[in-house]
């Protein structure tokens, strides 16, 4: 049967088991929180974000939740610089276009401080003159950094993004660092 392990990884975590890129690297990895063979992530989350990470032994499964064609929802919670109006929401719902080209359309909406968020070391920067908000967004596909660009092309870069689910699967309490097993068909 196969294995899922849900991972709430820290910020300045590499999604990935080993850092090759550099012999000797002070950068944190996964095998300092989890140390089961045979389970690779399924998809990734940037070393500067935080949350939910799918990890698992069992390729079909792996490719239904990372695989573009599969469309997943990915909901993340992001603190961003400002405050988003009607218009850069109803931009983010429709769709913006990047370097890349047009996004899928996102589900957003404005939340207050996520319940039971756990403090982020370093904190992000605090600016007395400029507000913070923290949006919900919940896209369908799952391009480099793509989040951090699409409240950056609205006009509200993100300061904190931490991913709060995968389909069906959610944080539900994991605090940074912890994992936990659950049963794939659930």
């Amino acid at each position: 049967m196969a294995r899922l392990i849900l991972f709430n990884k820290p910020f300045d975590v590499l999604s990935q088991f080993t850092d090759r890129g550099s012999t000797g690297s002070p950068r944190a990895t996964l095998s300092g929180f989890i140390a089961i063979p045979g389970i690779y992530p399924a998809g990734r989350l940037d070393r500067d974000s935080e949350g939910l990470l799918l990890l698992t032994d069992d390729g079909t499964l792996q490719a239904r939740i990372s695989h573009p064609k599969n469309k997943m929802p990915k909901t993340y919670w992001a603190q961003v610089e400002g405050v988003p109006d009607d218009a850069a929401l109803a931009a983010l719902r429709k769709g913006v276009t990047l370097k890349d080209g047009p996004t899928r359309p996102a589900r957003v909406t404005r939340i207050k401080e996520p319940p039971g968020l756990w403090p982020r070391t370093p904190p992000i920067r605090f600016r007395k003159s400029v507000p913070d908000c923290w949006i919900e967004l919940t896209i369908t596909e799952g391009r480099n950094r793509q989040v951090r660009r699409m409240t950056a092309a609205v006009g509200h870069p993100t300061l904190r993004l931490i991913r709060a689910r995968i389909g069906r699967w959610a944080l539900d309490g994991l605090q940074p660092g912890d994992w936990r097993e659950v049963d794939p068909g659930a």
